[in-house]
């Protein structure tokens, strides 16, 4: 027998808003400071153009998440959002930078191989990046706004970990 359930937030859960969640000027920093760091120590070995090819990683993970905070705040700001146009944006996304991706590892393999390392590291790195300040205000229960103020809760503009409630199903 098939059942379906759906799972909501506890109520007595601390509320979390996630202005904190997305820094895209620390993201660029970290993975200037990892490119310099994986270029130095290619160098070392003798193969530069990994190193040269894992920034180039980094950068397609980072250029993948501004895009991903550009597509919500455009399309969370409508009157009546869809999460199947989200979806359609994401696959779409994916699919390109992924393509870009695997495309500059063949070709230039085996040390193309270095775009795939980065953005797989970029994704290990947004986690982090994103994760431990929101659990850090999870822990202190310091929210960035006081909950039920007179505006109700906030949502910031433009970050993609800020998607309204009432969106829309289709």
């Amino acid at each position: 027998m098939w059942v379906s359930s759906v799972t909501t937030p506890a109520p007595e859960a601390p509320l979390v808003y996630p202005s904190v969640a997305f820094r895209p000027t620390q993201l660029m920093v970290i993975c200037a400071v990892l490119t310099a760091l994986v270029l130095a120590l290619a160098a070392w070995a003798g193969h530069v153009m990994f190193g040269v090819f894992f920034g180039v990683g980094l950068a397609l993970g980072l250029l993948n998440a501004l895009l991903v905070q550009r597509s919500v705040a455009a399309i969370t700001s409508g009157s009546h959002p869809l999460k199947r146009k989200m979806a359609v944006n994401s696959a779409t996304r994916l699919l390109v930078i992924t393509t870009v991706g695997l495309t500059i590892a063949w070709i230039f393999r085996p040390l193309g191989l270095g775009v795939v390392f980065g953005l797989a590291l970029f994704q290990v790195v947004l986690v982090l990046s994103t994760a431990l300040p929101v659990w850090k205000k999870l822990r202190t229960g310091d929210p960035d706004f006081p909950p039920g103020g007179e505006n109700g809760p906030t949502v910031s503009s433009g970050n993609p970990a800020s998607i309204a409630d009432d969106m829309f199903k289709d």
